[in-house]
């Protein structure tokens, strides 16, 4: 797939950079690397005069040469930016050229036909040949459209070949990390077939919608009355006819191949169509609408968590403070996640209300869509899944990719086992360097064929056709998505499944799969399902999560003068360690307004502020606030006496190593804290200010903002983006209940 090399930027003064065709890209090129200085002198090659002249006048070039042979004499490095049909001839001329130690590198965004030609003209010695492809453009065209900052934020991909030299590649790298590019390299094959889909396809389909209505004079009033959608679709019909013919002649193979694949699409609509089935209708609607939103948000999420890790977002929270008033926290992840898959699962349509509309969850809501499932929403935390069955999953398009979510890779991993098709799991680099064997090598007991990327981690390819064996698993680790997976994956088994649980997790799964109709015994810590019943739609209320009031309970109880309340939390007594443990400090809480919704316990949460006593925490309880400690690590640091953390070593293979982070950041604060392999000790007094990295981890950055509450001076949280795709609103509930943190303005 993509791979992402970090390599040094490119030296200053390389000698002489000769671009050969001055059109935009390639005058952008030379324009751009000239003011930066890289190189003595840039001399440009063009066969039209005008352009020639242009370049000179507009900086774009020093020089212009006409002799293709003189102006590469002695050039370190060729840019071919000509045509794409027009690459042949030129390669060939240049082969007949003594080039002497030159890197030649290209912009065509055909690279199969490219890299074909150069290995002809050049027999096969295309060692310091460097293809690559700049995904940027612009309305305007001609030198006189250059723009030294055209490729900035925009992809260049570099499809290096196994021999392509090493400092070759790294040097066309560097030209373009310079010029502000963002650089990835690519197989040539998977290249050109990405560009088909993604860039060839659409404005072959733009041509050929206006060149056909445009031929018959029945559809001139199409024209005149042509809407906004239709303008924005045909506006790429209005590209440079010539250019796409190249295109099309240079990729013909990959366009062949993603035009087949569209019009088998294609002639699957019109069949619903022509039937009058509006379920297919509305299942390819749905897919297409949300599944285009849902890639904007995280491509443009990507971008913004890109953009401010380069420049290190900061929290900056202020020390003081108390909390007050009412307020509602986000809909439970936990509980949102398996909403969609059973709901998917079951029979009929079940509504759902609450859903969190977080990425990690979206993740798992577009996983099903891309496995045939028809879902509408989410609108408002409305969600609406007809669902299609046990058995009625179709083979996704092409791997799931599932962002940074490890509750949708584990759970989906044991359900997906039981599947006649194969599957491929993937997500960000984040998931990608977290463990799955505590999945895989269950599942592979069970008969399931799992294959994982080195150390058991993913990418997850998951073979279906498999059958399951029911088994009985004692977990060597406490883990609700450890036992959720194997509970899945008993739906799809001969015999029984049971899970053994060396202490009590979150039971979300159980409980709703009962609320399925789909039944579960529960003996102490042990789970049973049996294979072979059916799972029937239900209506699913999702509660306020504890994971994230939990910032707030500890806030308050550690804020002099604070009375705050949580409206409509989950009080699963799976999930209520955080609750228990800050009683066991000495919190002043209360549960009011108790009842249940949809097989879950809901209460409103009453906090005030109390002196809070360090205590030794009981190892019962710590599965039950896995997700919550780094905040309690806050509430501990603010108790008199010391906390001791014991049996938690899973907080050590989360998004960081939240044990090790969390006690750099409180001694970097003043606080005596000690980390230990499975826990921490933390003796209570003051915290101070001062700086603290979070590296990533979104509950890292919200905790030391509770902190600020009780510190003596500002603290500065380092690397704070990815709060935002947790706990979209964090920052704005926090100043509405009294907590002085916010983004820290850059200069």
């Amino acid at each position: 797939m993509v791979d992402v090399m970090p390599v040094p930027s490119a030296p200053a003064k390389l000698g002489r950079l000769v671009v050969v065709g001055l059109g935009l890209i390639g005058g952008s090129f030379a324009k751009g690397v000239r003011e930066k200085g890289l190189f003595d002198e840039v001399v440009g090659v063009d066969l039209d005069v005008e352009s020639r002249r242009l370049a000179v006048e507009l900086g774009v070039v020093d020089r212009c040469e006409t002799d293709l042979a003189a102006a590469c004499q002695g050039a370190a490095v060729i840019q071919l930016a000509v045509p794409i049909l027009a690459m042949e001839k030129l390669l060939a001329q240049l082969a007949k050229l003594d080039l002497g130690e030159a890197v030649l590198t290209d912009v065509g965004s055909a690279k199969g036909n490219v890299v074909r030609a150069a290995r002809l003209a050049f027999a096969g010695k295309v060692e310091r040949f460097v293809p690559g492809h700049p995904i940027a453009g612009s309305e305007q065209s001609g030198v006189e459209a250059s723009n030294a900052r055209l490729f900035r934020r925009h992809k260049v991909i570099l499809t290096p070949q196994e021999s392509t030299d090493p400092a070759a590649l790294a040097l066309v790298d560097g030209l373009w990390r310079e010029l502000g590019a963002d650089v990835e390299h690519m197989e040539v094959e998977h290249h050109d077939q990405v560009l088909a889909a993604t860039s060839h396809l659409p404005h072959l389909l733009a041509f050929t919608l206006v060149d056909s209505l445009a031929k018959r004079s029945e559809n001139l009033e199409i024209f005149r009355y042509a809407a906004g959608g239709f303008r924005d679709f045909t506006r790429i019909a209005g590209s440079d006819p010539v250019m796409w013919h190249d295109i099309f002649l240079a990729n013909r193979e990959a366009v062949l191949r993603t035009l087949d694949a569209f019009r088998d699409d294609l002639d699957a609509l019109r069949g619903a169509v022509d039937a009058g089935d509006g379920h297919q209708l509305l299942g390819v609607f749905t897919r297409a609408r949300f599944a285009r939103e849902h890639f904007s948000k995280i491509l443009a999420r990507r971008a913004y968590v890109d953009a401010m890790h380069s420049n290190d977002l900061i929290y900056l929270a202020n020390p003081g403070g108390s909390l007050s008033g009412r307020i509602r926290v986000p809909g439970d992840k936990s509980i949102s996640h398996r909403s969609i898959m059973l709901g998917s699962l079951a029979e009929g349509t079940t509504e759902v209300e609450g859903f969190l509309e977080g990425e990690d969850a979206l993740a798992t809501l577009q996983a099903f869509r891309d496995m045939g499932v028809v879902i509408e929403g989410p609108h408002h935390g409305k969600v609406t899944i007809h669902g299609v069955g046990l058995n009625g999953l179709k083979p996704p398009p092409g791997p799931l990719y599932l962002g940074n979510s490890g509750t949708s890779m584990r759970l989906l991993s044991g359900l997906l086992s039981g599947q006649a098709f194969d599957t491929v799991l993937t997500g960000d680099a984040s998931l990608s360097g977290r463990p799955m064997n505590r999945v895989a090598k269950p599942l592979r007991a069970m008969g399931a064929l799992i294959e994982t990327a080195a150390e058991g981690r993913p990418p997850l390819t998951i073979r279906g056709g498999r059958r399951l064996g029911g088994m009985t698993y004692e977990m060597p680790m406490a883990s609700a998505q450890v036992k959720s997976c194997l509970l899945l994956a008993g739906l799809y088994a001969a015999g029984s499944t049971t899970v053994i649980e060396p202490a009590p997790t979150r039971d979300h799964t159980e409980r709703m799969l009962n609320g399925f109709g789909y039944p579960v015994a529960v003996d102490g810590n042990a789970a049973t399902v049996e294979g072979g019943h059916k799972l029937s739609a239900t209506h699913i209320e999702v509660p306020a999560d504890i994971s994230s009031a939990a910032f707030f309970l500890v806030a308050a109880s550690i804020a002099e003068g604070s009375e705050l309340v949580l409206e409509h939390v989950g009080i699963n007594p799976t999930r209520t360690g955080v609750i228990d443990i800050l009683k066991l400090m000495g919190g002043d809480i209360t549960l009011e307004n108790q009842r249940e919704v949809g097989g879950e316990p809901v209460a409103d949460i009453r906090v005030r502020a109390a002196k809070l006593k360090g205590i030794d925490i009981p190892e019962d309880l710590v599965p039950l606030a896995i997700d919550e400690f780094p905040v309690l690590f806050v509430a501990a640091a603010c108790a008199e006496g010391r906390t001791v953390l014991r049996g938690a070593e899973e907080l050590r293979v989360k998004e960081s190593d939240r044990i090790q982070v969390m006690a750099d950041g409180l001694i970097a604060l003043g606080v005596k804290a000690e980390p230990t392999p499975d826990g921490i000790i933390i003796d209570g007094g003051s915290i101070g200010g001062g700086e603290v990295w979070s590296h990533g981890d979104h509950r890292i950055a919200m905790s030391f903002s509770v902190a600020s509450l009780r510190a003596s001076a500002p603290i500065r949280i380092h690397d704070c983006a990815n709060v935002a795709t947790s706990f979209p609103n964090f920052l704005g509930l926090a100043g509405q209940a009294g907590i002085r943190v916010a983004e820290e303005t850059q200069a």
